[in-house]
């Protein structure tokens, strides 16, 4: 991109972001080393250069917008977005206009009925650094024992698959009801955790499948992540959070919430961590001249969680092939 395009208040703009980046520790994307997946809503995410929202009473986005968007998901190598809305003119341009040829998307169909207002889920990419495996597909709830059809998801769950430098995952997206009454999350968390952890877990342990490492990431509406039952219905299945984000809020404000999870099944998971994980929290970077809430219509009222893992197994097949246990402190320490 050139930044000498850009006006000023946008390169200020991404300046302070860069700064804002590196202070939570986003490690760089190194190739045949890591990989780096992240999850973000973005709020009503299509509307495009409106100058002002009088209803909203805040302003919507613009190309400083954009750029600023832009300058966080390339930070990234696989990214889930929620609230893709049926107009899909933003993120295409995002794509277009912003990130360049080398990055690509794959989206869901329109969520059907009211409740799913509008909404698409997408994953945007870069194809330099990881590439589609082929399998994509929208969960939808199979007949309960009578035959008797079940009660859809308001926005149906999207699961793509993935390779990274040898590596291969599923990555399972979702944007759970929200409702003025946190009660009545209780019943889409409960059974998409169920489901994944019969339907969907089982194919990953099935021999001869391809993604035998599965991610469940998204916005998931729960208030706390601690002594909370929209919480504990989340993880009731085995689904684990890493402990580097366990504290995280990725909203702001007082009444900040944990809506937006990263978490897996860490008995069949095969890919190498560290415990990097984090938020990036863009808060007073961006669009400094505004309120949070003004902001919030320009770039979203969600901060991107994100996740790094290691593509690279070389200390893993070194130690193997010298009979070392690669988990041990220093394995190579005795080799002078």
């Amino acid at each position: 991109m050139n930044y000498s395009d850009y006006s000023i208040p946008t390169v200020e703009d991404i300046v302070r972001l860069r700064r804002k980046l590196d202070g939570a520790s986003v490690p760089p994307r190194r190739t045949d080393h890591n990989v780096i997946v992240a999850t973000w809503n973005l709020r009503g995410f299509s509307d495009l250069f409106d100058s002002w929202s009088e209803n909203a009473g805040s302003p919507k986005r613009n190309w400083r917008a954009m750029a600023v968007i832009a300058e966080i998901v390339r930070r990234f190598d696989v990214i889930a977005i929620q609230e893709v809305k049926r107009n899909t003119r933003a993120i295409r341009m995002l794509l277009d206009a912003f990130l360049g040829p080398d990055w690509g998307v794959l989206m869901s169909d329109v969520s059907a009925g009211d409740k799913g207002n509008s909404e698409r889920l997408a994953f945007v990419y870069d194809r330099r650094r990881v590439s589609p495996s082929g399998l994509a597909g929208e969960i939808v709830l199979p007949p309960d024992a009578t035959g008797i059809p079940m009660e859809q998801f308001d926005r149906t769950p999207y699961i793509v698959g993935f390779r990274a430098a040898g590596e291969r995952f599923a990555l399972l997206t979702a944007h759970i009801r929200y409702g003025n009454i946190p009660e009545d999350r209780l019943l889409e968390l409960g059974r998409l955790a169920d489901y994944t952890a019969t339907e969907i877990r089982d194919r990953t342990r099935a021999e001869g499948s391809e993604e035998v490492n599965l991610i469940v990431l998204g916005d998931f509406n729960i208030d706390e992540r601690t002594g909370n039952p929209l919480f504990d219905a989340f993880v009731r299945a085995g689904l684990w959070v890493p402990e580097a984000i366990r504290t995280e809020k990725t909203t702001y404000g007082t009444k900040a919430k944990y809506y937006d999870q990263i978490a897996w099944f860490r008995d069949d998971f095969s890919l190498l961590s560290e415990g990097r994980a984090g938020v990036v929290d863009f808060v007073g970077a961006v669009f400094p001249e505004m309120t949070p809430v003004q902001m919030s219509y320009r770039v979203s009222d969600h901060f991107p969680l994100w996740v790094e893992f290691l593509t690279d197994r070389s200390v893993e097949a070194m130690a193997k092939t010298l009979g070392i246990d690669p988990a041990m402190p220093h394995p190579f320490a005795g080799i002078v």
